[in-house]
């Protein structure tokens, strides 16, 4: 959904090494290169095994071994086992397959942010589930853009839904993707909460331990009743007063803002992590923000690997140089293919498509249109954005994208869905 960036300025892709040395430094640079549109540095893994500058030597000249100061070579050796542990902790990720050919049907549905309702009601109007919400689709493959955290409450409800849909759709030959949206790459990386409004207090609870909530809670009520003279009833709290109280926790309390991103890494980060930021099926590429002429070049497989290993490395606290993490033209932040005007980027799309080897882009992250063909589609079908206000943050216009036989077609409220 959108996004609260600088327009018209372009990450850079490359930058010299980071050099913040603590969390609040490092979420503080990546909320400075979200908001100003300027290159993310997080150095690389190298960096951190890399030689001490009162070392460095001249091209060409070789330092002896001997010249070394013991105590140096022993502080070498463990910094290199260290990072050597370091590596061997990241999990393994097998290949994980974004080509896909011979799919007769897929259901595409852009950005949900916490409205499990509202993702219910499209995944029954496309038969996709029963009314038990069990995956009836078959051997249809089920496209969810990215965007799935924040600006709502349920979250991590559609997150356990999903992770049920995928078991159930591979049993019955169909497949459920989940694409990584800029809103998770932001959870990863600890920043959501920078950013008002992005975490509401019933996601963050969510996400939080019961019987931390219910403690937190208690402790409000503790110091309400602590107010009163002796004997007094105690007074009504409302859900609006609750719903401040917690907003004021997100804001201030860096404990409990530390509880709810370990939580959600703990349970669902490798899950995120091992989805894929792009993926082609047929003749169709599908990208949270949709891919650039920069990154259509890449291989997609190539994309999704690095995408996968840079994520793994934030959500470490890991310094590394990004070259996909916080990129304003990646798919996850680009948005010239729903922004920009036809006429003028017609022949760029085209190039685009050809480095893609395909026909048409479906992508979300901008709201557009409410759900119909016609405010669906650009460039004459090439581009099809499938945000249109799922979220009743956003108006609830549900919708979902269905491509059949090669052909187009929407479902959802305003084309009478119920």
């Amino acid at each position: 959904m959108a996004m609260d960036v600088i327009r018209g300025k372009r990450l850079e892709r490359k930058g010299n090494r980071c050099r913040y040395r603590n969390t609040e430094e490092r979420k503080a640079l990546l909320k400075t290169t979200i908001v100003s549109g300027r290159g993310l540095t997080l150095g690389d893994v190298a960096g951190i095994l890399g030689p001490n500058k009162d070392m460095d030597e001249a091209p060409g000249v070789k330092t002896p071994t001997s010249s070394i100061p013991f105590y140096r070579r022993i502080i070498g050796l463990f910094l290199l086992a260290a990072g050597l542990l370091f590596l061997a902790a990241l999990p393994c990720f097998p290949d994980i397959p974004c080509v896909f050919t011979g799919v007769d049907k897929v259901v595409a549905v852009g950005d949900l942010h916490g409205d499990y309702q509202n993702f219910l009601k499209i995944l029954t109007g496309t038969n996709v589930v029963d009314q038990d919400l069990h995956w009836i689709a078959g051997r249809t493959h089920l496209v969810q853009t990215g965007d799935i955290l924040d600006r709502g409450p349920s979250a991590r409800r559609i997150f356990d839904l999903l992770i049920q849909l995928e078991k159930e759709a591979e049993q019955a030959g169909g497949h459920v993707h989940v694409l990584t949206g800029n809103h998770e790459e932001m959870a990863i990386g600890r920043i959501s909460h920078e950013f008002q409004g992005y975490v509401t207090a019933d996601q963050f609870k969510s996400f939080l331990p019961d019987e931390y909530v219910e403690k937190r809670e208690k402790e409000y009520r503790d110091k309400k009743m602590a107010g009163l003279p002796p004997g007094a009833e105690q007074p009504a709290i409302h859900i609006e007063e609750i719903q401040r109280y917690w907003e004021g926790i997100i804001k201030d309390d860096e404990g409990a803002r530390k509880l709810y991103y370990d939580c959600l890494h703990k349970e669902y980060g490798a899950w995120l992590i091992g989805h894929n930021a792009v993926i082609k099926i047929n003749d169709t590429v599908f990208a949270h923000g949709g891919i650039s002429e920069s990154f259509s070049t890449m291989p997609l497989e190539e994309i999704n690997s690095g995408f996968r290993s840079e994520l793994e490395l934030a959500m470490r606290g890991a310094h590394f140089r990004n070259r996909f993490v916080y990129v304003q033209d990646s798919p996850l932040w680009y948005r010239g293919l729903a922004l920009s005007d036809e006429q003028s980027m017609a022949k760029e799309v085209d190039r685009i498509l050809a480095n893609l080897k395909a026909r048409h882009q479906v992508i979300a992250h901008t709201p557009h249109g409410f759900g119909t063909l016609r405010t669906m589609e650009r460039f004459g079908g090439k581009v099809w954005v499938i945000d249109t206000g799922i979220s009743a943050i956003y108006g609830g216009h549900y919708s979902a994208l269905i491509i059949e036989s090669q052909k187009f077609r929407t479902w959802g409220v305003v084309n009478g869905a119920k």
